[in-house]
């Protein structure tokens, strides 16, 4: 017997009329994720390791961003063409929705991408196993099979981008909360006699503890800083980064002080009393929501026991005289 047609019978046996076709997807998806893994394990070759180094040794690029470069992720590079958008402005709007989020490294953009590919192709082997193995003995026509097969793997494709937009708001609402009292300790520091340098060093250490999103916001706005960056161009990237008006507001108005060479400490002073307004006023919003959103859950718990208690007897009785 022909050993091609006993594993043939076996799986028509075991998994239905598309056994054989679903072993052969099987397999051709473990050898892709084979292939995979054999490539981001391959070593480097040496040649291409030392035309890399002859080409970095006579490269005119500053030595900031061959240091950029460098410590990128070697793995990941190798699928830049395919984890990274070619168009430059689609690449800076998913950095920028990254960074806001939290995500800080050079290779956010590509652990994205790829985390959206692996769980798309999760999804699909899921959706598969449990078409053809799990109910193996059902039949569905084209509509329920694409739903059943493609719908997990579109909802795992999404994850990432919703997880990445979650965090997004939860980083935004916290950099809100936490930028009151951050003015207030940058307008003790200023007024102390540091400079608006100093001020953001000491203030993104002081919230460590308290407002990890926003010391952490100050830290780079410091490192920066140091780098030799100019220090508008700093602030206006902080305001980006954070994605939260009040900040962007704040930036204008330490860029216009540094302008027209007014007191940083008196614009800080005006400014922080601004914001403890507006946190009161947001407290008061959100206590002025909370009645209305407690009368759907009141009634619903509510009334319906009481119409139990009220009507109950009655229908009892009327349906006692009715018999």
């Amino acid at each position: 017997m022909n050993p091609l047609t006993a594993i043939e019978d076996v799986l028509v046996a075991q998994l239905g009329e598309f056994g054989p076709l679903l072993a052969l997807g099987f397999v051709g998806l473990m050898l892709v994720v084979v292939a995979v893994a054999m490539m981001l394990n391959q070593p480097e070759d040496p040649l291409k390791k030392l035309q890399r180094s002859l080409n970095e040794s006579s490269d005119r690029k500053p030595q900031k961003e061959r240091l950029r470069q460098a410590s990128r992720n070697e793995q990941l590079q190798k699928f830049a063409n395919f984890l990274e958008p070619q168009n430059e402005e689609e690449l800076s709007a998913m950095q920028l929705k990254l960074r806001q989020a939290g995500y800080q490294s050079k290779d956010a953009v590509r652990l994205f991408h790829f985390a959206q590919f692996a769980l798309g192709l999760m999804g699909l082997a899921m959706g598969l196993f449990y078409v053809y193995v799990m109910n193996a003995e059902m039949t569905y026509d084209n509509q329920q099979l694409a739903l059943r097969v493609l719908g997990p793997g579109g909802a795992l494709y999404m994850l990432p981008k919703y997880w990445v937009t979650r965090r997004v708001e939860e980083r935004k609402a916290k950099i809100t909360s936490a930028f009151p009292d951050a003015l207030d300790m940058m307008l003790v520091c200023v007024e102390a006699g540091q400079s608006l340098d100093q001020a953001i060093v000491r203030v993104g250490q002081e919230l460590r503890a308290s407002y990890p999103e926003m010391a952490e916001e100050f830290e780079v706005v410091a490192y920066e800083m140091k780098a030799g960056k100019d220090k508008d161009r700093v602030l206006r990237d902080m305001g980006s980064r954070c994605g939260v008006q009040d900040i962007s507001a704040f930036v204008t108005v330490m860029i216009q002080s540094a302008s027209f060479g007014t007191s940083i400490a008196e614009a800080l002073r005006v400014y922080s009393a601004e914001m403890r307004d507006k946190r009161v006023m947001r407290a008061e919003e959100a206590a002025n929501k909370l009645p209305t959103k407690m009368t759907l859950a009141t009634m619903g718990l509510t009334v319906p026991p009481l119409l139990i208690i009220l009507i109950g007897p009655s229908v009892d009785a009327i349906t006692k005289l009715g018999q």
